[in-house]
């Protein structure tokens, strides 16, 4: 087992790590503002799945194939970042917020499905997300503490249930935000223009890295 030091220590870099306004932080945000908490916790839930997919992929090696053939990280890098790119034209497109219209008809929201889906894509298609469990998890397995497996899935719950906390507090945060927005229509202008501008900035800086 990890010791509680190194628990402790693994747990304040990705409080850091998570606290940093990243493509993550807007969509969950932006998802829970217009449709809603259900829907911001359909989003979190895919970035939760995501995540566990980047620590299993981590303890497999993947990320050292990524590192190992430069060309494949490029493919996946372009792809997300044209994912992002995407998103970000959906949200400038969009009415503005579109709160009242969600409020007074179900049938105008996508499904939940479509929320989870979108939180998957976003984070998969981030090779960099990849890369960064591939650095940090080794960084604090020790062999002399026992199984390299175990200490492996003792962090990853960690790094997923930590990113689950964080996507959560955003979802409800986001989602008291938007009844003050709902009486604003410049408030929500400036808004949707924000995450759009936002995740397209994340969107080029992926593609140029």
């Amino acid at each position: 087992m990890v010791s509680l030091q190194l628990l402790m220590v693994f747990i304040g870099a990705l409080v850091v790590v998570y606290a940093l306004p990243g493509p993550d932080m807007a969509l969950v945000m932006q998802t829970s503002m217009v449709r809603g908490v259900r829907h911001g916790l359909a989003t979190s839930a895919g970035l939760a799945l995501a995540r566990a997919g980047h620590v299993t992929l981590s303890a497999c090696g993947v990320a050292a194939l990524l590192r190992a053939a430069p060309w494949l990280f490029e493919t996946v890098r372009i792809a997300g970042a044209i994912y992002l790119a995407w998103i970000a034209i959906q949200i400038w497109r969009s009415p503005a917020f579109g709160i009242e219209a969600l409020s007074t008809s179900r049938d105008a929201a996508p499904p939940l499905a479509h929320a989870v889906r979108r939180g998957v894509l976003s984070s998969v298609l981030n090779p960099k997300a990849l890369l960064f469990c591939s650095v940090l998890l080794p960084q604090f397995v020790r062999p002399e503490a026992g199984p390299i497996w175990s200490q492996v899935l003792e962090l990853g719950v960690l790094l997923v249930a930590v990113g689950a906390v964080f996507d959560v507090t955003l979802t409800f945060g986001a989602a008291h935000i938007a009844r003050w927005l709902r009486t604003r229509p410049l408030a929500q202008k400036v808004q949707r223009w924000s995450f759009a501008a936002a995740l397209m900035a994340f969107a080029v800086r992926l593609s140029l890295d």
